[in-house]
């Protein structure tokens, strides 16, 4: 029977999470053997076989019993000599050695290329276990092991197989376990191919435990090259020609050997090593074809993408192809002329350093003030320079912090700093290659190189600390970040969109350069804003002047700005019916354009001691997102058109963004302002994130810093939380870790809590008219349903009082505003009555007043919290009946029937609604009788 593709997902064909856990693998093991093992099943592989493909042979017959695995008929020539020694203890078949009959499935391994053997048809069905990347589709009906069509996951394609072999728990003799780690040795690099990842580590650790040899590993994988390699070397070396593809070197080495019959690729591993190249080509003329294999350094450098073009194949780091009827200057010009379409720049300096003039110090500052700057800033080092006469800086040297430390050590706080700066004058051009930063860096032994412009201005500053984390992401933003542009295109509004592109396009008239930051890049990117759907407020930084941009742009569009020239900041405000806008393209969408735009001078700040708010001063983008709270919220996006749409991350942000991490950017970040205690646990329940194991230390150790916050700002970071839409989550999260109690000792969450809010938020969704008529805002409903299980039970007496010290408490530690505290205290009065409420036998007037100075929240909220179906009965029938009921006779009746005002005018009002409620009158002749008779108890 011919099994669909959809039949095979369902039947586990393709189950198999690249991290899986051993009991969802085994059944689907199980399920896989039971659909594909009755009929004849192959392994196959690619021609020129090495140790990956070798080691996934064997890898997917200890995977499926019963399936042959077939040698090619050309194997590397290591991969020969190891199967001269251990063939027998293999389970390999010859390609002549099948057995006859029809192939119903194939098995292809690290390749989707193969030789068809005999007994395959248009029916025979494949499955593909390979690693590399793919941007055709499959052919229909194939199956692919390793997720969708995108890039590399694993280093080695002997990885995918193993990872299952070990949640198996599978038993392996030493041959095996070393055939299979010389795959993924081999196709790493030893483990240190930039290409290699934490599974292929995790592998190999694995199949070292079941007995690996690594001597024999280190004899295949370093086996020497054969005399006709090492002439076909020499040949290559004296034709290798470097060329320069987008600031990118390339050698391409070509040889002709008609006779060759050894294998190329071992070659090509040794000339990437012999030169300082991003990428090397080795092509050998071998008489009816054209051997190509190429190795690749740079992200920059797609040598798979090249080798499709000439009809083979690979991934970015390692490919290869096969020519047939070519000739060398046919591939060679084939080469170069995929090259210019696919090979990337370099990543420039531009791309990394902090833009802005630097912090710098002028010759004659004394050291110790210099210290004091390198303390508030953290920087390792300050360029020291000199105003030119004419106009400018000249750089003299650079002063480090050590040097610094050592003379305040030997009391030279008071030499300028001249005397024991690093002098010379080490810079870059912004357009620079990285490779040149580093060989710069090593050379001069600067840690911090300032950046300047052709006419030698200093325009920025480039440090250690940036080259070490761009090699922490593998080197290439473009390997590591999203296209934002693309997102922003596709996820703004048109206007939204201009708005932006127009901050881009104004900053750059000014020779500012001007970036979209925080939360809006976060939300971004976490695909939390669509069709130009609300979300955070666009915060727009500027290097340069943001008051002076944003009202130039207010100049040209309309609107009005309202500027603080203190703090740096403007906001543009947009209401076109308050404030005209005059821009016909922001006006293309009724509806669409934001409140408002906010715009804010890149700046840094500093404390001065905990707790107390910061000293702002002017800085750098890099140093702007330096001061935030978490790493998340560090993200920029670049708006200038030159580089529109580039994503910057200097602190690590879109890793934690990706492995869902809420971390702090500092060890000291909740020292400096405890307030973020709070916004971590929001962010950690917002986003279904986790707190980083090192940020949630450093909370517990700043919660005894909370109580000296000013109430106003823990009251509005809860009322922040208020504002989410399931804040139980936080609620309980910050009780869970002591949060609640360090405000308040008596602050806590209930069992209760997350069933009161999930009711109330029906009850407004509902669209309660009842609601409407309340107008509560909603974090004072949310306030209530926390604070109401603190509160006492009993009516009278030191209950009530322990309720209004409890309240008063509160409001005094949180600063609650007067509505706030309003409710509560209506709630402590109802909870106090709460068990005479649920008899069900109360009479209608002891109900109304008990509830009838209680307003609509209060009441809605004690329903809620007590859940009670007598109580909610009574609150039913007094909002829908009772508390409209009330005399028919007035204060003016009772005037017209001699009774004089006084004491006895409330007494009678409150007698005749009673009776009322509680059915003992009716009508009007009867509440004249029941006034006769009242008035007759006051003159007996």
């Amino acid at each position: 029977m011919h099994v669909t593709g959809d039949e095979k997902f369902r039947h586990g064909f393709t189950g198999f999470d690249p991290h899986p856990s051993a009991q969802p693998v085994q059944s689907a093991l199980h399920s896989f053997f039971a659909l594909f093992m009755p009929t004849q099943t192959v392994i196959l592989t690619h021609e020129h076989a090495d140790f990956d493909a070798l080691a996934s042979l064997l890898g997917a017959a200890l995977l499926f019993p019963g399936a042959l695995p077939v040698l090619p008929r050309t194997i590397n020539r290591n991969g020969q000599a190891f199967l001269a020694l251990y063939r027998s203890s293999l389970p390999f078949i010859e390609p002549d050695r099948m057995p006859k009959g029809q192939i119903e499935r194939a098995i292809l391994v690290d390749t989707r290329t193969f030789n068809a053997v005999k007994g395959m048809d248009e029916a025979t069905e494949f499955l593909l276990i390979d690693h590399h990347t793919y941007t055709d589709p499959l052919p229909a009906g194939w199956q692919w092991w390793g997720g969708a069509l995108g890039p590399l996951s694993t280093g080695a394609n002997t990885t995918l197989l193993v990872e299952r072999l070990l949640v198996q728990g599978a038993d392996l003799t030493p041959i095996q376990a070393t055939l299979l780690a010389l795959g993924i040795y081999e196709d790493t690099g030893g483990l240190l191919y930039s290409s290699t990842t934490h599974r292929d580590a995790r592998c190999v650790a694995w199949l070292l435990e079941k007995g690996a040899n690594v001597e024999v590993i280190q004899r295949f994988t370093h086996f020497p090259l054969s005399p006709d390699q090492q002439a076909l070397g020499e040949q290559l070396i004296a034709n290798a020609e470097h060329a320069q593809v987008a600031g990118q070197t390339l050698v391409i080495a070509t040889a002709s050997a008609p006779n060759f019959s050894d294998e190329v690729s071992a070659l090509a591993h040794k000339l990437r090593d012999l030169y300082e190249a991003d990428a090397v080509f080795v092509a050998v003329d071998l008489g009816d074809r054209v051997q190509v294999v190429a190795r690749s350094r740079s992200d920059g450098v797609d040598v798979g993408a090249i080798a499709a073009a000439l009809g083979g194949g690979g991934h970015s780091r390692a490919a290869a192809a096969l020519v047939r009827g070519g000739n060398l200057a046919d591939v060679r010009a084939k080469i170069l002329e995929m090259a210019g379409l696919s090979v990337r720049p370099p990543l420039t300096v531009s791309q990394m350093m902090s833009r802005g003039r630097p912090q710098t110090l002028p010759p004659e500052m004394p050291v110790g003030e210099a210290a004091k700057l390198m303390r508030r800033y953290g920087f390792e080092g300050f360029p020291v320079v000199r105003a030119r006469p004419g106009g400018g800086d000249e750089l003299l040297g650079i002063l480090l912090r050590r040097e610094a430390d050592r003379a305040i050590d030997h009391g030279l706080e008071r030499r300028p700093v001249e005397m024991l700066m690093r002098p010379g004058a080490v810079t870059i051009g912004p357009d620079a290659p990285i490779a040149e930063l580093h060989r710069l860096m090593i050379g001069s032994g600067w840690g911090q190189i300032p950046v300047v412009d052709g006419a030698g201005q200093i325009i920025g500053i480039v440090t250690r600390t940036d080259l070490i984390k761009l090699w922490g992401k593998d080197g290439e933003r473009s390997e590591t970040l999203p296209d934002v542009s693309r997102q922003l295109l596709e996820n703004l509004s048109p206007v939204q969109h201009r708005l932006l592109r127009l901050a881009g396009e104004m900053a750059t008239e000014f020779g500012h350069a001007v970036y979209v930051v925080g939360g809006f890049v976060r939300d971004l990117l976490l695909e939390r804003i669509r069709n130009g759907a609300s979300g955070p407020d666009m915060d727009i930084v500027v290097e340069g002047d943001a008051i002076a941009l944003l009202e130039a742009m207010q100049a040209r569009c309309g609107g009005r700005t309202v500027t603080h020239r203190r703090f740096g900041t403007a906001k543009w405000l947009l209401d076109a019916a308050a404030h005209p806008i005059t821009c016909a393209e922001l006006l293309a969408e009724e509806g669409a354009m934001p409140a408002h735009l906010d715009l804010v001078t890149a700046r840094t700040e500093f404390y001065t001691a905990p707790t107390v708010l910061p000293t702002v001063e002017q800085g750098s983008i890099k140093l702007d997102l330096h001061r935030r709270d978490f790493t998340i919220n560090t993200l920029a996006i670049v708006l200038t058109p030159d580089r529109w749409g580039d994503l910057l991350d200097f602190y690590g942000g879109l890793t934690d963004l990706r492995q869902g991490l809420v971390r702090a950017l500092h060890s000291l970040s909740f020292v400096d302002d405890p307030t973020r205690i709070l916004r971590a646990v929001r962010y950690e329940q917002r986003f279904d994130f986790r707190i980083e194991d090192r940020t949630l230390q450093l909370l517990n150790d700043a919660l005894p810093l909370v109580d000296r916050v000013t109430p106003a700002r823990i009251r509005h970071e809860l009322d922040r939380i208020f504002q989410e839409a399931e804040p139980e989550k936080a609620l309980h999260r910050l009780d869970e870790l002591g949060v609640l109690a360090a405000i308040h000792p008596q602050l806590a969450t209930t069992a209760q809590l997350a069933e009161q809010c999930t009711a109330l938020r029906a009850r407004l969704a509902a669209g309660d008219p009842s609601l409407a008529e309340a107008g509560e805002a909603i974090e004072r409903l949310y306030w209530g349903l926390l604070v109401y299980p603190l509160l006492p039970g009993e009516a009278g007496g030191e209950d009530e009082e322990d309720a209004s010290g409890l309240i008063g408490d509160l409001t005094e530690v949180l600063k609650l505003r007067g509505e706030t505290t309003r409710l509560m205290l209506r709630l402590a009065h109802l909870r106090a009555y709460r068990d005479e409420l649920t008899d069900a036998g109360l009479r209608p007037s002891r109900v109304v007043e008990i509830l009838d100075r209680s307003p609509l929240a209060a009441r809605l909220l004690f329903g809620l919290a007590e859940n009670n179906p007598t109580i909610n009965s009574y609150l039913r029938r007094f909002q829908e009946e009772w508390q409209q009921i009330s005399p028919t006779l007035t204060s003016n009746d009772l005037r017209s029937l001699g009774i004089r005002p006084g004491p006895a005018f409330g007494h009678i009002l409150r007698r005749l609604r009673t009776a009322l409620l509680d059915g003992e009158i009716h009508g009007e002749g009867e509440e004249r009788r029941l006034v006769a008779a009242t008035m007759a108890e006051f003159h007996p």
